[in-house]
């Protein structure tokens, strides 16, 4: 039972760093896109 929790919080930990690297990709796209209006 214990191995099972560990392997569930590792996979929750795992799903929470791709959703905030993904968030994160998504904020630079909309600041360079930002720029890229500012600059024309």
């Amino acid at each position: 039972m214990r191995v099972i929790t560990i392997l569930l919080a590792f996979t929750f930990f795992l799903s929470a760093c791709e959703t905030i690297k993904g968030a994160g990709r998504d904020i630079t796209n909309a600041g360079e896109a930002i720029d890229e209006a500012v600059d024309k």
